[in-house]
């Protein structure tokens, strides 16, 4: 079991380097940035019908917004996974 674990750990940050490494001029940039500029390269006039409710202060509080909302909906998820593995075992059923 310990070297299954070691090996899905390093094929998780090889699938997080590896990209890196291949396009090593490319520009990360989120969808939002992308769709801007291309609907700007489409339509030069456009004007947004809607703003946001609050603009945060930084991209670092942007990043960190975004990473906070996505460790809760893993955490609801792997909570209901676990929840409900625990009532299969307990229940005696398999799956």
């Amino acid at each position: 079991m310990k070297r299954k674990n070691i090996f899905l750990i390093f094929l998780c940050l090889a699938l997080i380097i590896v990209p890196f490494i291949i396009n090593k001029d490319g520009a990360y940039e989120g969808a939002d940035a992308q769709a801007d500029a291309l609907i700007y390269e489409i339509n030069p006039e456009y004007e947004p019908w809607a703003e946001s409710l609050w603009e945060p202060p930084s991209g670092e509080v942007e990043s960190f917004l975004f990473a906070a909302q996505a460790a809760v909906g893993a955490g609801f998820i792997g909570y209901f996974v676990g929840k409900k593995k625990g009532q299969v075992v307990k229940g005696n059923k398999s799956i």
